[in-house]
C-alpha cells in the first residue's frame, strides 16, 4: 500500500508484518537483502539429472528465439546459509536479441535433502516485495516445517525490484513528502494539488526510470518465472504466491498452463477487475477490517476511540480529519509533522494482522493526547522506513511502475470526485483515500500492456486459492472470483482477520495446503477453516 498506490493500499508481504513487536517488525523490514553473491560455495542440493534438465529447458513451441535464456545454467554461490545466483532475461521479450537484465535469485535448500521434492518458487506480494529477502526468511514461517524440509525455497526479485535493477523515481526526502501529502482532497484547490503531485511523480519516473520502466509489467515478470523454472531444472513450476503474488501466479498459469505444477495462491487478487473495482474492493475490505479492530478495542475496555463500534469508527474518522487540518508535531529528523497521509498508513498497517491491534490502540491513545510518535513508527513500518528516514527496498515506488502497466487510469478530476462519493457511501473511513489513489497511472509515461481479463489457465493442473473472509487488502470475494474463473481452481476459505491465511496458526488451512504441496492431494471442494 502506498498512500497513492496504483492499487490503493499496497498488498504487502504478510510475514513481514507478523512480528510480536514493532521493533521486531522494523528489524525484519529493514534488514535488507541477505543475498551477497560470493565467488565460492557449492550447490548443496540434488540437481536434476541430464534428461530432466533437458526436459525442463525444452522451449515452448513459439519461443525458439529465447533459447539462450531457457538453456542457461545458474551459477550458485554461497550467501550466508543460502545460495544466490543471477538469472539472465531479455528486457523486452518482443526483442530477445536486445539488451538483457540480471535478476537476483536466492535458494534456501531443503532441510531434508533425502526427501526433496523440488523447488518451490515463492513471491511475497507488493508488487515490489523482494522475493530474495522473503526466501532468505524461509525458516521464519513463510512455509511450514514439513514443506521447508521437502522443498528448496526459491525467491527472486522481479525486474525493477530490490536487487534486480531497482526502479527509483524519488529520493528519500521526495518520497517522504509524497507519502505524507493529503490523500483525500476536500475542495477544487486540493484536488488540483493532488493532480500536480500525481503528475510530478509520473514525470520523475519518466526521467529516472530508464528503459526498464516500460518493461516491469506482471506479464513480463511471469515470463521471467518460466525462464527461472527452466534454469532450476523443473519441468513444472511449483509456486506459492501471496497477495500480489497471486496475480503474478495466475498470470503465469494463464500464459503457461501446461507448466503449472503445485500452485497455491493465498490472499488472491482477481485479474478480472478494473482499477475502480480494485479500489472499491480494498475500500470495503479495509472498512470491514477496521470495524473488526474497533469492535475488538471496545470489547477489551478502555478503548481510546469510545465505547461502541459506531462511535469508535466516527472518532477515528474525526481524528484523521483533525490531522489533515492540523498535523501533529514529530521528532523525526525529516518528517516534522504527522499528516493525514502518514496517519492513514499507521492505521492501515495494523489491519494486516490482529497481532498489531494492541499497538495501534496504544498509538492512537498517544496521538489523541498529542504524541504522534508511536503512530508514525507504525507508518514507518508500513513504508519500509527506519527512524533515520532511510527506506529499505523500493516497494513504495515500483508498485506504481508495475500497476500502471497492468491497469490504466484517468486524469479527469470528475472521475475521481465521482468515485470518492461512491466509495464514501460504502466505506466512509477508507473510501475517499482509495478513490484518489490511482491517479498517477493516469499520467503514466508508458501505456499499459495489460487489461482486466478472466484467467482460466485452461489445461492446467489443480490450482489452490486461499481466501480470508475479513482480509483488508485482498477481499474474500476476489478469492471466490479467481477460484471460479480458473478451469481447475479449488478454494480454501479461512474465516478470520488479517491478510492471507497459510502459516497463520490455523491448522486447517496449513494441513490442507501441506497435503497439496507435499502429496498433490487437492483440498475438498468448499473447504472452510
Amino acid at each position: 500500500m502506498t498512500s497513492r498506490g496504483a492499487t490503493g493500499l499496497v498488498v504487502v508481504p504478510r510475514r513481514r508484518r507478523l512480528m510480536l513487536s514493532l521493533a521486531a517488525t522494523l528489524a525484519v523490514l529493514l534488514a535488507g537483502s541477505a543475498c551477497t553473491v560470493a565467488p565460492s560455495g557449492q550447490d548443496q542440493v540434488r540437481t536434476p539429472n541430464p534428461a530432466q534438465k533437458s526436459a525442463a529447458q525444452a522451449l515452448p513451441s513459439d519461443k525458439e528465439t529465447l533459447a539462450r535464456f531457457y538453456t542457461q545454467d545458474l551459477a550458485w554461490s554461497k550467501c550466508g546459509p543460502n545460495q544466490c545466483a543471477k538469472l539472465t532475461v531479455p528486457i523486452d521479450y518482443s526483442h530477445p536479441d536486445g539488451d538483457t537484465l540480471e535478476l537476483a535469485v536466492l535458494r534456501a535448500p531443503a532441510t531434508n535433502p533425502s526427501d526433496r521434492i523440488g523447488s518451490l518458487v515463492v513471491n511475497p506480494g507488493g508488487p515490489g516485495g523482494s522475493g530474495v529477502d522473503y526466501a532468505s526468511h524461509a525458516d521464519d514461517g513463510i512455509v511450514t516445517k514439513p514443506v521447508r524440509a521437502a522443498y528448496d525455497i526459491v525467491g527472486f526479485d522481479p525486474r525493477g525490484v530490490g536487487l534486480s535493477s531497482p526502479i527509483k523515481c524519488l529520493n528519500d526526502r521526495e518520497l517522504d513528502t509524497f507519502l505524507g501529502s493529503d490523500p483525500t482532497p476536500d475542495n477544487k484547490l486540493e484536488e488540483q494539488q493532488f493532480a500536480e503531485w500525481a503528475k510530478a511523480f509520473a514525470d520523475k519516473c519518466k526521467a529516472n526510470g530508464g528503459p526498464l520502466l516500460g518493461h516491469v509489467s506482471t506479464i513480463e515478470a511471469a515470463k521471467d518465472m518460466d525462464v527461472l523454472r527452466a534454469a532450476l531444472g523443473e519441468t513444472k513450476l511449483d509456486y506459492l504466491g501471496k497477495s500480489y503474488g497471486t496475480f503474478l501466479g495466475a498470470t503465469y498459469a494463464d500464459l503457461f498452463p501446461t507448466r503449472v505444477g503445485r500452485f497455491v495462491l493465498d490472499g488472491a487478487i482477481d485479474p478480472n477487475l478494473t482499477s475502480s473495482q480494485v479500489n472499491e474492493g480494498q475500500a470495503v475490505g479495509f472498512e470491514t477490517a477496521t470495524r473488526a479492530y474497533v469492535q475488538d478495542c471496545v470489547d477489551k475496555g478502555g478503548c481510546p476511540l469510545g465505547d461502541s463500534l459506531s462511535s469508535g469508527m466516527q472518532r477515528l474518522r474525526d481524528f484523521l480529519k483533525q490531522v489533515d487540518a492540523k498535523p501533529l508535531p514529530l521528532s523525526d529528523p525529516y518528517v516534522h509533522v504527522l499528516t493525514e497521509g502518514w496517519a492513514s498508513l499507521g492505521v492501515a498497517v495494523a489491519m494486516y494482522d490482529p497481532g498489531l491491534w494492541s499497538q495501534l490502540t496504544d498509538a492512537l491513545r498517544s496521538a489523541l493526547g498529542g504524541n504522534a510518535g508511536p503512530l508514525m513508527r507504525l507508518a514507518d513500518a508500513y513504508a519500509y522506513r527506519n527512524s533515520q528516514g532511510a527506506y529499505s527496498g523500493n516497494l513504495m515506488q515500483v508498485i506504481y511502475a508495475v500497476n500502471c502497466l497492468d491497469r490504466s487510469d484517468s486524469t479527469n478530476l470528475a472521475h475521481y470526485e465521482s468515485e470518492a462519493r461512491s466509495l464514501s457511501a460504502k466505506a466512509p473511513t477508507w473510501g475517499p483515500f482509495l478513490a484518489w489513489s490511482t491517479m498517477p497511472c493516469g499520467y503514466w509515461p508508458v501505456p499499459a500492456n495489460n487489461a482486466p481479463k478472466k484467467v482460466t489457465a485452461a489445461g492446467s493442473g489443480p490450482i489452490v486459492v486461499v481466501g480470508t473472509t475479513r482480509d483488508p487488502a485482498t477481499p474474500y470475494k476476489w478469492a471466490q472470483g479467481l477460484a471460479s474463473e480458473l478451469q481447475n481452481g479449488h478454494l480454501i476459505t479461512f474465516n478470520g482477520d488479517g491478510h492471507t491465511a497459510y502459516t497463520r496458526s490455523n491448522s486447517c488451512v496449513d494441513d490442507a495446503v501441506d497435503a497439496y504441496l507435499l502429496k498433490g492431494r487437492v483440498p475438498p471442494d468448499g473447504l472452510k477453516c
